[in-house]
């Protein structure tokens, strides 16, 4: 029997954007937080554009969750800590439903480009 799969939370960032910069030691204290219940992934998505299908990502830094059940949240954030927290409790609780469409096969493809560097191993995997 295989282990449902756990919360990802992945910042898809750019390595020029000042405002990733900032927010990085947010997403780095969010992992620490939660690192027992979900796995976290620092994407950048020009490094990853073809493994992540070329997403169209307009506004940086842009958090991404998703489980099991598909896709629960895509869309950029403030920098404020409890925001980010919110959403990643949330998403633990089962409060957050699926969302379809063309951003679900993003998460699809950011679930298995994290698994693929991981191994499966670490809860946080920084993929610049």
């Amino acid at each position: 029997m295989t282990e449902a799969r756990r919360l990802l939370v992945a910042c898809l960032c750019a390595e020029w954007c000042g405002s990733c910069r900032d927010y990085r030691a947010t997403f780095d204290a969010l992992s620490a937080q939660f690192s027992g219940q979900a796995d976290f992934a620092w994407i950048d998505i020009e490094d990853e554009s073809d493994a992540l299908g070329d997403p169209d990502i307009e506004n940086f830094p842009t958090l991404l969750l998703a489980d099991a059940g598909g896709l629960r949240f895509l869309g950029a954030v403030t920098p404020h800590a409890a925001t980010a927290e919110r959403l990643v409790k949330n998403a633990l609780a089962g409060e957050l439903p699926a969302i379809d469409g063309a951003e679900a096969a993003l998460a699809e493809r950011a679930q298995a480009l994290v698994g693929s560097r991981r191994g499966g191993a670490s809860s946080q995997s920084g993929l610049e």
